[in-house]
Formats: C-alpha cells, sequence, structure tokens
C-alpha cells in the first residue's frame, strides 16, 4: 500500500498498460494497425500523460471524441493521424485545420464548409466517413441513398477521404449475430462506393469487444479502447481469461478516527443508525472527486487491507466508514478507493452501469500520477 503525501490520487500503471498493448498486438493480423481510442481524457485515465507510452510501443493512429481533445493530444506531441469520433459544431471546423485533426464526416453539408476553410487556409483536410450500419446513432445511410452524397464529397478540392467507418452496438454478445449483420453491411457499402470510384484507403470497424471475439472484423486498424485500460467490454467470466489488466488505482488516506454509542446516526439525512459500539474514520474524498453518491452505504473501502463499509451518505468532499474490525487504524493510512481487489468492474456491477462510466467520472480535482 503507497503511502499518501497528498489527499488523494489515480495511480496509473505504465507497465500493465505496455502489457495491455501486447496482449492486443498478439491478437492482430499482419498490417493490423491499432487506433488508440483516448476519448473522455484517455477514459479518465488522462491521454497526455499515457501518449509517452502509446507512442513507445509503436500505437499508429489515434482516437478521441471532441476537438479538444484532440488539441491536447497534439500539445502533449502527437504526431500521428487523430480522427474525432463526435461531430465538431460549424463554428468551430476551422480547428481541424489548426491542429491537423480527422473529423467524422456524415453530411455535404458540414463537408462543403470545411472544404471551403481547406481552400482558404491552402491544406488538403483529411476525413473520414461515418456510415450507420445499426447503432442509429451518427452517421450515412448503409444503403443507394448515401451514394451520390459520399461520391460528390470526395470529389471536393480540397477534402482527402483516407477512410471510412461504422460501429458495433452489439459486439459483446457471443452469438455475435448482430455484429455479423453490421459486418456485411458496411462492407457491401464500402464496396458500392468504390465501384463508384470513391476511394477508401483505410477500413476500420472492430471495437475493443470486437477485438477480443470478432478477429474477422479486424480490416485496417482496430480500435482499441476499454481494453487499452484493462477495463470489461465483454461478458465478466471470459473477460476473466484475457489477462488484460487493469491499470489505474485510486487511492486516499484517514483524516480522523472516532467512537460512537449505539443508536448513533451518520451522515446526512441520518440514514445509517449505528447497531453496535462504532469506529468511524472519516474519509476526505466525496462525489465533487467522482466517487458516486450511489455508493452510500452499499459501497466499502480497504484499510490496512481490510474492507470497511461505507456508512452514511456519501458527502461532496468526505465519507465515513466503519472501521471497528479493523486493528490499529489512525489518521493518514491509507485507504484504497479502487486497486486490484475492489475493480473498476466490481463498482460498476454495484453501481448497475459499466465501467467507462466509473473511470470517466473520477474528476479533475483528483490527480493523476504515472508510474
Amino acid at each position: 500500500m503507497r503511502k499518501m503525501t497528498q489527499r488523494t490520487v489515480a495511480v496509473v500503471n505504465l507497465s500493465l498498460l505496455e502489457h495491455n498493448i501486447r496482449n492486443i498486438r498478439s491478437r492482430l493480423n499482419d498490417n493490423v494497425e491499432i487506433m488508440a481510442v483516448l476519448k473522455g481524457d484517455g477514459y479518465g485515465h488522462g491521454e497526455k500523460g499515457i501518449y509517452p507510452t502509446l507512442k513507445k510501443c509503436g500505437v499508429e493512429r489515434y482516437a478521441v471524441a471532441v476537438w479538444e481533445e484532440g488539441a491536447s493530444l497534439r500539445e502533449a506531441g502527437a504526431v500521428e493521424p487523430i480522427l474525432l469520433l463526435g461531430d465538431t459544431c460549424d463554428g468551430q471546423l476551422e480547428n481541424l485545420i489548426k491542429y491537423n485533426l480527422t473529423p467524422t464526416i456524415f453530411s455535404v453539408d458540414t463537408a462543403e464548409k470545411l472544404n471551403l476553410l481547406a481552400k482558404w487556409s491552402g491544406v488538403i483536410q483529411p476525413i473520414n466517413i461515418k456510415i450507420d450500419t445499426g447503432m442509429s446513432r451518427i452517421g450515412f445511410p448503409a444503403d443507394d441513398s448515401a451514394i451520390e452524397p459520399i461520391k460528390k464529397i470526395s470529389e471536393m478540392s480540397n477534402l482527402k477521404i483516407t477512410g471510412a467507418f461504422t460501429h458495433f452496438s452489439r459486439a459483446d454478445e457471443k452469438d455475435g449475430e448482430s455484429a455479423t449483420f453490421q459486418y456485411n453491411k458496411y462492407l457491401e457499402m464500402v464496396e458500392k462506393l468504390e465501384q463508384a470510384g470513391v476511394s477508401i484507403p483505410s477500413k476500420h470497424i472492430a471495437n475493443s469487444p470486437a477485438i477480443l471475439l470478432r478477429p474477422e472484423t479486424q480490416l485496417d486498424a482496430v480500435r482499441a479502447g476499454d481494453i487499452l485500460f484493462g477495463l470489461c467490454p465483454i461478458d465478466e467470466e471470459d473477460w476473466e481469461k484475457e489477462d488484460l489488466r487493469q491499470i489505474i488505482s485510486w487511492y486516499t488516506y484517514v483524516v480522523m478516527i472516532k467512537e460512537v454509542p449505539i443508536g448513533t446516526e451518520v451522515g446526512y439525512g441520518g440514514t445509517f443508525v449505528t447497531e453496535r459500539p462504532t469506529k468511524i474514520a472519516t474519509i476526505p474524498v466525496g462525489f465533487a472527486d467522482g466517487y458516486s453518491r450511489r455508493l452510500s452505504n452499499i459501497g466499502k473501502v480497504k484499510i490496512n487491507g481490510k474492507e470497511a463499509p461505507i456508512i452514511g451518505r456519501i458527502c461532496m468532499d468526505q465519507f465515513m466508514v466503519d472501521v471497528t474490525d479493523i486493528d490499529n487504524v489512525k489518521r493518514g493510512d491509507t485507504v484504497a478507493l479502487l486497486d486490484e481487489d475492489l475493480s473498476v468492474l466490481w463498482m460498476a456491477d454495484l453501481l448497475e452501469t459499466n465501467v467507462d462510466e466509473i473511470v470517466c467520472g473520477i474528476s479533475k480535482r483528483v490527480p493523476r500520477i504515472y508510474e
């Protein structure tokens, strides 16, 4: 257990990140590139902090959600292609050119505006075409109605299509029926586009669950998000066999110990009342740090290697745990909020959410430490 020298830290293990990258590469066919998906500030791990390790490991491409994340990655020294998976509003299209970012295009109108900006700037702007094969989110429909609009975009003087992609909505399902349908629909659409004279240099569809379960969908690149960080995107029993390791842990310390009698209310609203003489430890983290209020009265932490249940409501900046059954707890003792035992997956299951919400929810006021 680490010695705490500040209020709270999230520790990112770069050696485990390297382990996960090797694991992913071992699954790929020759010449298939890894596109590291770093949206949500690298799934809460801090894209600037993990980029040097990704670069050292030879990751060829990156993807983020919004242009601000792409700009941040450029400021961290990234020179590789960076794909924006989400939309960029019209008033910010110039930032795509400024930071050499590759936007996702799914309308002629946006393409025309970007083409004009690129012409004024004297650049050829890379773009990716998004095809909707069943997610019903953004993207051109995967049918003949999209052929002419995409062809029109391909003929714009200052735009260059560098790839086309779609996104699986149910790649984690074991039977694979939905994923197979989307995959075939995507390939059919790309073939029609190429027959119409639209060049698609790079094709990519496989996300994290597909990398694990659908090797036939690798194509030119795979988009690795969850699995880079050791976050489970598939059935939990199958996940245990994959040897992908959670790379983030979260620590804080004990602020105060007090002993209270039977019948003592704890926290806002008195939602917990002691049923025995109780030793309470106060912890200096709360929902402003991203430690969910829904953990009130159901969560637990680890102190001196033993579990301590949360009692009372999580406050904005503090919460309380019962340490009656743990010997010698004192101010300054390290508290594990997330680690190998109290995993991100464990917390996600407890809160009936997914792993991404847990790590992306750790707030900016929690420093990230890279080791």
